[in-house]
């Protein structure tokens, strides 16, 4: 199944700690495993917004969220299972630092 980990800020994370494999050691070992599909940074300066009302098309720089959490890339994995896949998260530096959220690819029938 895939998942895709969204690799958020956190203003409440914590400072790495030196039993956390460094994304170099992440990435490499996903992609030894073959778990790892592909994988970005997201810079949020860059982001762009695009809403369609009625007949206006809207165009605006983002995000503009109203928390303080932020996308700052993804990866897109493959694992055998929502519980490795929360594994794979969970070693992730910025499991620590900000937050991974972990989506399951929707299964059509």
């Amino acid at each position: 199944m895939r998942y895709m980990l969204l690799i958020c800020t956190d203003p409440t994370g914590e400072p790495e700690s030196e039993a956390d494999v460094s994304i170099d050691q992440w990435v490499d070992e996903l992609a030894a495993s073959g778990e790892r599909i592909v994988g970005e940074r997201l810079p949020a300066e860059t982001a762009k917004v695009v809403r369609r009302r009625g007949d206006r098309l809207l165009i605006t720089d983002g995000p503009f969220a109203e928390s303080k959490e932020q996308i700052a890339g993804f990866d897109l994995i493959e694992a055998e299972s929502l519980e490795r896949a929360l594994e794979i998260a969970a070693r992730h530096p910025m499991a620590r630092g900000g937050l991974v959220e972990v989506r399951q690819f929707y299964a059509e029938e």
